[in-house]
């Protein structure tokens, strides 16, 4: 059964539109990434969803039920937001348990409930604290396990990671990611982090404009983007014209900064640095008056101002539209 499915979702903020169209098709139970940048209308597509947002045309199906006029309320989805919003007056407990007293249960059972979703959300041992008492990841834990405790049908996050710090980001997009091994519901992540999406999704639908540019899994949005935006988007990428030092019957050629390899013989370049990180070290080269970048071993690095050739070992055409060729 599908988990979410989108058909001609337009909408439109401003009388300005924000959705132009969507279509997108998520199966029950998995984990869809949903990248972009500022402005795309990722948070708006989540909305829709939720039923925060009208639709101006097009429908909306949660678990094969068309929910376009559906109240949120009544949608069976659960959403967590980027600032968490707890409740500062109120347990971990309470908090967890709020929407279950709202609805009327009394508070022993809510907060049975809670504890169990508490333990799922790896948060249990906070459940008398108050929100001012929690790190940013424990906050982050307590707002899942908020939307745990419904036991909806759908998970809807957006950028739930991006006020925490690297580190622990990192360990939380982990934790994220065995939550939904564990629990098996469909999830809607929002995300303009290329990292988490490709390291969180089952499948990354990749948005722009308001548009959907494609929706393929993590390898295929790499090895294989649609377009070029996809492909600079999700990654590094050297864009240089077709005519150019690597001729090809397209408008405009790419290749991954970890393609390019220094051979004995081949297209010439010269060094302008070079930056070391770690084991790798990218060197900045121009090539025929083109800047180009090639991530190598450090201990295979040139140094600045050294007369290299280079070797392509994946090559992508776009045309003039930036589709794929």
């Amino acid at each position: 059964m599908t988990g979410v499915e989108l058909a001609g979702v337009r909408a439109a903020h401003d009388r300005h539109d924000v959705l132009r169209g969507v279509d997108l098709v998520v199966p029950r139970g998995e984990l869809l990434a949903v990248l972009g940048p500022s402005g795309a209308g990722k948070s708006t597509l989540l909305r829709v969803v939720a039923g925060l947002h009208p639709v101006s045309a097009g429908s909306v199906r949660i678990a094969g039920r068309d929910v376009t006029a559906v109240r949120p309320g009544e949608r069976d989805v659960a959403m967590v937001f980027q600032s968490h919003a707890l409740f500062p007056h109120l347990t971990v407990a309470d908090n967890i348990a709020f929407g279950h007293r709202v609805r009327g249960l009394r508070r022993g059972p809510a907060r049975a409930l809670a504890a169990r979703a508490a333990e799922v959300a790896g948060c249990e041992h906070l459940l008398d604290r108050r929100p001012h008492q929690l790190s940013g990841g424990e906050r982050q834990r307590v707002a899942l396990a908020r939307a745990l405790v419904r036991e909806p049908a759908v998970f809807l996050l957006d950028e739930p990671l991006s006020n925490l710090d690297a580190a622990l980001r990192e360990r939380t997009r982990a934790e994220l990611r065995a939550l939904h091994d564990r629990v098996g519901t469909t999830m809607l992540h929002v995300t303009h982090d290329r990292v988490e999406a490709l390291t969180l999704g089952d499948r990354v639908a990749v948005v722009r404009d308001g548009l959907v540019e494609q929706v393929g899994t993590p390898e295929q949005v790499w090895r294989r983007p649609a377009t070029e935006f996809v492909a600079t988007f999700v990654g590094p990428m050297n864009v240089l014209p077709g005519d150019g030092p690597w001729r090809a019957d397209a408008h405009r050629v790419g290749f991954r900064q970890e393609a390019v390899r220094l051979v004995h013989s081949g297209v010439p370049g010269r060094v302008a640095r070079v930056e070391v990180v770690g084991e790798d070290a990218y060197v900045h080269l121009d090539v025929a008056s083109h800047p180009v970048v090639a991530r190598v071993a450090t201990p295979e690095r040139p140094a600045a101002g050294d007369e290299v050739f280079l070797e392509v070992t994946d090559l992508h055409r776009f045309d003039e539209s930036g589709k794929r060729v």
